[in-house]
């Protein structure tokens, strides 16, 4: 299969920590994907950690960066095209149907998305199953699930 110039557009509010970054960023090399970065972060985009999580995939990573939730949100041409991730509703990630282009929305590790992005979006909200006694998984850990999910859906071939 000939991939698309992007698959999914990773997007990250007010991120936190710098090695959950690096790692999602890492992924999204992986994914083929574009990382969108809403401020302010909780770090410097230089930081040593957030490069070392992120190895040496930095050069292959298409990563923007925005000062804030309207800056970034002038770049979407299709709302319905966005898929915000939350553990406050009971719809599961598998029920998104992902395309190529959509925009993967995540909050802050400590927070998640606020209160007011759920209740105006609620219709475009999913979260991920979990069977286990913990609140949240990890913010690198969640996006690389609804990465995948989204590369299933779009196409069962691996590339290697």
């Amino acid at each position: 299969m000939k991939y698309p110039e992007v698959l999914f557009n990773v997007v990250l509010i007010e991120p936190e920590i710098p090695q959950n970054t690096g790692n999602i960023g890492r992924t999204c090399v992986g994914a083929h994907s574009v990382l969108h970065l809403v401020g302010p972060l909780g770090f410097e985009i230089s930081d040593r950690q957030l490069k070392r999580a992120g190895l040496d995939y930095w050069p292959h990573l298409e990563v923007r960066r925005y000062d804030n939730w309207h800056s970034w949100w002038s770049q979407v041409t299709d709302p319905s095209r966005v898929f915000f991730f939350t553990t406050k509703t009971a719809r599961p990630v598998y029920q998104a149907r992902l395309k190529p282009g959509d925009w993967l929305v995540f909050g802050r590790e400590t927070k998640g998305l606020g209160p007011e992005v759920i209740e105006k979006f609620s219709e475009q909200t999913y979260s991920i199953p979990m069977r286990g006694p913990i609140r949240s998984l990890n913010l690198a850990t969640a996006v690389a699930v609804v990465l995948y999910e989204g590369m299933r859906q779009i196409d069962t071939t691996p590339a290697f």
